[in-house]
């Protein structure tokens, strides 16, 4: 789509610095064809979430030697990143419908909201933040003030602060192996070298990200979830 867009931009008045911004009205054929090519991969994303989480539950089931449903494993929250979505705000007093790209961030949709599943939809949507395989993640809920502020967006993670290619010279992914199981944090990974790309200093402080959305009041804190076992494949 980069080389088809490139293509048609100049037939509608279109350019840009960078070739990775190449881009068509979203109601254009082109525009539409890309849409609906997002759209598709989304739908396969969840499919292959879904496959995941139910084989988490029978393995879960296999060690406990119990039916996943009494062991509570239950799905809160299940969300695309990195995708556009349609949807409806007001801007300078005028109701609009936007395409909302969202990278780096995620949905933070305040209470009340259609959109929201409705046994959050009182309090607001689940907001997941990603950390590091060493800190965790935490929970957070959406606020009205997002949906004034930010399009109803907030970040989807601590993000890293140097590349994997850094953190390989930094640390050994056997050594951090056995220092995150001194710490009981099991890791299971298809190669050391993964594992030392992922380590915990290579990301953002969680609590620091998470104080900052806490205190623009673009999503507010629920539960910070500590690391047990991590899957890196």
């Amino acid at each position: 789509y980069l080389r088809k867009f490139d293509q048609v931009m100049p037939g509608y008045g279109i350019s840009v610095r960078d070739r990775e911004l190449a881009c068509a009205p979203f109601r254009s054929p082109e525009g539409q064809a890309y849409f609906a090519a997002m759209t598709a991969a989304a739908n396969m994303a969840f499919a292959n979430r879904q496959v995941i989480t139910h084989r988490v539950r029978e393995v879960m089931g296999s060690v406990f030697g119990r039916d996943p449903r009494e062991l509570g494993l239950s799905l809160i929250y299940d969300v695309c990143h990195n995708i556009a979505k349609l949807e409806r705000y007001v801007v300078n007093g005028e109701s609009l419908e936007l395409v909302v790209h969202r990278k780096g961030a995620t949905r933070s949709f305040g209470p009340g909201a259609q959109d929201v599943p409705e046994p959050y939809r009182s309090v607001g949507q689940p907001v997941i933040i990603g950390g590091s395989m060493e800190t965790g993640s935490a929970l957070l809920v959406g606020t009205a003030h997002a949906m004034e502020e930010t399009f109803g967006s907030t970040a989807h993670g601590a993000g890293r602060t140097i590349s994997r290619t850094q953190a390989r010279r930094k640390v050994g992914g056997e050594a951090l192996l056995k220092a995150m199981e001194e710490r009981g944090i099991v890791v299971r990974a298809a190669s050391r070298s993964g594992v030392a790309e992922e380590a915990g200093f290579a990301y953002k402080d969680l609590g620091e990200v998470m104080d900052v959305v806490h205190r623009l009041d673009i999503s507010r804190k629920v539960v910070s979830l500590a690391p047990i076992w991590n899957i890196k494949g």
